[in-house]
């Protein structure tokens, strides 16, 4: 007899991204700026306060993928900080891809975290983890918004493991906490769901400050936008909007307007205009 081997192929490995951005400010003043990887910073010029744009060069995100921004505020910092254009993830046939967001509010400073949507494809797998710390008096303006694949290609989400954590502290204390899960289970349910019922799109803002509390009036007054559901609620220094929606176009005609209620001496990011 003839000895034989079993013949096998080497396993693939595919190449993944990584990429952390940060930038701090102290007052109106830029004091430290790191980027490696596919993540970038990017510092337009704008009126009034500072803005960073952050980037992910890579196109998306997939198994194995890790991506992290950062920024740290002291000396009373005014910041807005947003992403150049909406994060995509994308099928994953291993592990889920990471995000880490991390911002640090020293006292008397402000961070509006406006980042663009999230879209999620089909058998996507994302983790992502946002923490806002802040100072006893400092404040900030929070959005996460995702959408289920694109609606003008016909695309269907079906298959999908999406968990995201939302943190916001206030001197080590936690004001906000939210622990969201999206799978194929929920999914399945389709209208029956309580999560998202019928909708593909999905949004909360968080502002924090004393007297938060004072928004929601003049915030249910611009819940109006067709094709879009909306709620307002406030307490203990917060206000929290939930918006629900067929399509992520119109939730982001909403998202505008809202910001446009709350940042009345400011106009939306330059890159959400676009």
């Amino acid at each position: 007899m003839f000895d034989a081997k079993l013949q096998t192929k080497p396993a693939v490995r595919m190449q993944r991204s990584r990429g952390a951005a940060r930038a701090g400010f102290s007052g109106a003043r830029l004091t430290g700026l790191h980027q490696s990887g596919s993540a970038k910073a990017i510092l337009p010029r704008v009126p009034g306060s500072p803005e960073v744009v952050f980037l992910n060069t890579s196109g998306g995100l997939t198994s194995g993928d890790t991506l992290s921004y950062q920024t740290e505020l002291d000396a009373g910092a005014m910041l807005v900080a947003t992403t150049q254009a909406a994060e995509r993830a994308y099928r994953a046939d291993d592990g889920p891809a990471q995000v880490e967001v991390r911002h640090s509010v020293g006292s008397g400073c402000h961070l509006d975290w406006l980042p663009q949507e999230t879209i999620l494809f089909d058998r996507a797998k994302l983790a992502r983890d946002t923490t806002i710390s802040l100072a006893s008096n400092a404040s900030c303006l929070m959005l996460e918004a995702v959408v289920l694949g694109r609606a003008a290609m016909g695309e269907q989400v079906r298959d999908l493991q999406f968990f995201d954590m939302r943190r916001i502290e206030r001197a080590g204390k936690p004001v906000f906490f939210e622990p969201f899960l999206l799978n194929s289970d929920i999914l399945a349910k389709g209208p029956r769901s309580t999560v998202l019922g019928e909708a593909r799109a999905f949004a909360t803002l968080v502002l924090c400050r004393q007297g938060a509390e004072d928004a929601v009036e003049p915030l249910r007054a611009v819940l109006d936008e067709p094709g879009v559901e909306g709620a307002a609620s406030g307490f203990d220094g917060k206000c929290v909007i939930r918006l629900l929606a067929q399509d992520g176009w119109p939730m982001r005609r909403q998202i505008i307007r809202l910001f446009n209620a709350l940042r009345r001496d400011q106009a939306a990011p330059r890159v959400w205009q676009i």
